[in-house]
Order: structure tokens, then sequence, then C-alpha cells
């Protein structure tokens, strides 16, 4: 019942927002892509605090944005300070959160994960909605838009075949954000050929069997040296797959589907075409 109790509130929040009326003025983020929207979305002064990875600049597209905004660890002893009149977040699976959400009546709009141009659009006009900011909402939609027409007509004719394989020998499927942004950048990935829809291991062997023309791979860091890195330093990938087949993506700018959407593609077409000059 008090589940759907705070539903009810939260769909009439919503309503309010939309006409206006009962706009919330202390939203906490307990989810890093929420926090983009946020900082694209609403005013300063309508945000109590954004989530702990906001400032993290491996995990956040917009950490140094987020330096001048406030940050919260989204625990119970946060949450009573903070007294949010919305929760934006993913599947709250912590059951102490999720308790005191519900005890306190606290409206909470959950998430998932968007992995498509479409996702996005959805995400965005339900965020905006609920923070009563519809009109930047079709604002960044258009200019998301916008962005993925110009490099679809910047893209090859020809795709070239390309595979984003990760840390432990993941390789991203057919049907992951990292898919979209290779296909909107103009690469075909080829885990959709191995059957691959979701993020999924595959052997070294079977990669290369495949022979993809581009290998995507996020960008390394300082820290970031444990065994499943070690798969992207093996010298056969080092020996069929030269410095210049390579692209690197930073994983701030892959971790959402969102307003870092369209950059990601821009910097991956960049570097494909940076390839493309580089004699073989």
């Amino acid at each position: 019942m008090k589940r759907k109790a705070l539903i009810a509130s939260l769909l009439l929040m919503l309503s309010g927002a939309a006409d206006g009326e009962a706009r919330p003025h202390r939203i906490v983020s307990l989810n890093l892509c929420a926090d983009q929207y946020l900082m694209e979305l609403a005013d300063r002064d309508q945000v109590a605090a954004l989530s702990h990875n906001a400032r993290n600049p491996a995990l956040s597209f917009s950490a140094e944005k987020a330096k001048d905004w406030p940050v919260s660890d989204g625990n119970a002893e946060e949450l009573t300070v903070l007294k949010p009149d919305l929760v934006i977040a993913s599947r709250i699976r912590r059951p102490e959160i999720r308790i005191f959400l519900e005890t306190q009546n606290i409206p909470v709009l959950e998430i998932e994960p968007a992995h498509t141009l479409e996702d996005i659009r959805a995400q965005t006009r339900a965020i905006a909605g609920a923070i009563g900011a519809q009109a930047r909402g079709e604002e960044l939609i258009t200019d998301i838009e916008r962005r993925l027409e110009a490099a679809r007509e910047a893209a090859p004719e020809v795709r070239p075949a390309a595979a984003h394989y990760q840390r432990r020998g993941f390789i991203s499927g057919q049907a992951t954000l990292m898919s979209e942004i290779m296909r909107w950048a103009g690469l075909e990935n080829i885990a959709g050929r191995m059957g691959a829809r979701r993020t999924q291991r595959v052997s070294m062997e079977v990669l290369l069997a495949a022979q993809p023309d581009i290998l995507v791979t996020g960008v390394p860091t300082s820290n970031e040296r444990d065994i499943g890195k070690e798969v992207l330093d093996h010298p056969a990938l080092k020996t069929l797959y030269a410095r210049a087949r390579w692209i690197e993506i930073p994983e701030a700018m892959t971790v959402c589907g969102g307003p870092s959407f369209p950059a990601a593609v821009e910097e991956m077409q960049r570097q494909f075409k940076a390839l493309e000059e580089v004699p073989h």
C-alpha cells in the first residue's frame, strides 16, 4: 500500500509540475545519469544534492561542472537532513533507503538505463516533467538530435566492422548503449555477427577470428592495472591491431545515455576519421 501511495504521490506531483505548480525545490539524485540531466535541466537552487559519483571524472561526464553543486552519499541519515521533495534514482535496492522514502512519503522517480535515442527522449521528458522544466527538456532533445544528425551525415558510406572489447574479455552486444554510440558514429558493431545482444564474455580467439577493423576500448586510468585489464594488453591484440586501429573512449562518456550521448558519438567519429588519415 505504501508503494502505491508513493507512486500516486509522484503522479500528483508530476501533474502539478506540468502545470507550473508544486515544482520540487529540494531534489536529490541517487543516480549518476540523473546527475547529468539535473545539471542540464534544473535550476541550481532546485537541487539539494547530486549523487556521490557526480564529481568523479572517471565516471561522470559532468564532473567539472559538478564541483559547484552539492553532493551526497545518499544514505538515510543524509536524506533525513536534506529533506528532499523528490528523489531521482535507478531501481532502489537498498532496503533501508526504500523504507525511509516510503515512510516519509517522499516522491521517487525511478529511471532505467537508456540504450537508444528513443530511450533518451523518453527519459529526458520524464525528468524534465518531474522537475517542471519541460521547455528545457525539449531544447535538450532538439540539441541532441541536431548533433546526431550531423554525425549521421558525416558517417562513412561503408561502415567498418568494430568491436567494443572491455576488461575481463567482455564485448558489448547489439542491445547496448555502446552499440548505439558505434552505430551513430558510423561503425558496425561486430558483436551482432556473433549473436551477442547484451554484454557478454568472448574469448580472445573468437574476437580475433571475427576480424573487426576497429577495436574500441575505454581510456585506461593510472589505477586501472587489474588482472581484467591485462586482457587488453595481450600480445595478440597488440600485434594484430596496431595503435592506429584502436579507438579509446573515456568511460565517463559511455556510462549514461543522456546529455553525454552525442559527445560520445562525436568523439568516436573524430578518432575514426583520424585513423583514416594514418597510413596502414
